[in-house]
């Protein structure tokens, strides 16, 4: 079969077009991995108008610890038995156990890339702020905090993903914190005396008396201070 000029002129053209068409859709990211750094602000909302059946004397929140990471990362998750180290959490408000777990996260699973502390215990209206770096293959943030006193009652958050649909940093954030009961000890009130759940139940969000009704004891407000490179995919066009 002969082809003119013009033809196989055509044929070279499509060719080419097959192969660099694909490329405008996926941009690689420049060098260095898309990361970010904000600041989350924990602020305590319990008080006895919010929340007035037996509401405890002293009552605060326990030093605030969590850590940033991907799927095979995380510290708890509602409808899950709780570890020991969310135990200790919930009933003392430690974190040594927690603080050994996401470091072993961090040095040897790679599943975790920080670690959160916060500065203190927090009055039941207080305020702490943290700032943390978080990057595209650690994207998750989970935290906890003990309400105290309790059984083994606390807020906190998981698996918050601070990037949007579009694979970029979100901005700003705000989340509420509703009470859950980590399965470990069966009291009933704030002061109840220790009294091991055995076995333990999962953890489950508490809507019941002395904190019923959905309403949360504090909230977490996260802020975007600064990014670093380029999302790993840009997309154009609604395509990836």
């Amino acid at each position: 079969m002969k082809f003119t000029l013009n033809t196989l002129k055509f044929i070279l053209k499509s060719t080419l077009l097959s192969l660099v068409l694909p490329l405008a859709f996926i941009v690689p990211a420049q060098a260095g991995e898309y990361s970010a750094q904000y600041r989350v602000t924990f602020v305590g909302t319990w008080t006895p108008d919010s929340h007035p059946t037996d509401f405890p004397g002293g009552a605060h929140f326990s030093p605030l610890i969590g850590n940033t990471h991907n799927e095979e990362g995380f510290i708890w998750q509602a409808n899950e038995i709780a570890t020991n180290a969310i135990r200790q959490m919930a009933e003392t408000g430690g974190t040594s156990l927690l603080t050994n777990e996401i470091n072993n996260m961090i040095m040897n699973t790679a599943s975790a890339e920080s670690l959160i502390r916060g500065s203190g215990n927090i009055g039941a209206v207080g305020m702490d702020a943290i700032e943390f770096d978080v990057s595209e293959s650690h994207p998750l943030f989970s935290i906890v905090t003990m309400i105290a006193p309790s059984p083994d009652w606390f807020v906190g958050a998981h698996g918050i993903d601070l990037l949007n649909n579009n694979g970029v940093w979100i901005s700003e954030l705000t989340v509420d914190l509703l009470p859950y009961d980590a399965g470990t000890d069966s009291g009933s009130t704030f002061t109840s005396a220790n009294s091991a759940t055995s076995p333990r139940v999962p953890i489950q969000q508490i809507n019941q008396s002395p904190l019923p009704g959905n309403v949360p004891l504090g909230s977490l407000i996260f802020e975007l201070i600064s990014t670093e490179g380029s999302p790993g995919f840009i997309f154009i066009n609604g395509f990836e």
